[in-house]
């Protein structure tokens, strides 16, 4: 379950509570009256969302299982040998 903080005590605490989310790569739950309204994310987990939700991006992963499927993939030791 996501952590979750209410309004009054995250704008009394924002600086620790964004300190909280960006170390912990994560988000909280805003809550007012005890139901969510809002969130505050980590931007990296937020970027990381934007790219799960991009078109080109699903497109691509689409691509790389097809090739994966067909055999069309180098191995790990094809790549970088024997380093």
């Amino acid at each position: 379950m996501p952590k979750a903080v209410e309004t009054t005590k995250l704008r009394n605490n924002l600086a620790s509570a964004i300190a909280e989310v960006n170390k912990k790569k994560d988000f909280l739950v805003v809550t007012k009256n005890g139901e969510p309204v809002a969130g505050l994310i980590n931007l990296d987990l937020l970027e990381d969302i934007e790219a799960a939700n991009s078109k080109n991006f699903l497109k691509s992963i689409q691509e790389a299982r097809e090739q994966i499927r067909k055999g069309e993939f180098y191995t790990h030791e094809e790549v970088f040998g024997d380093l």
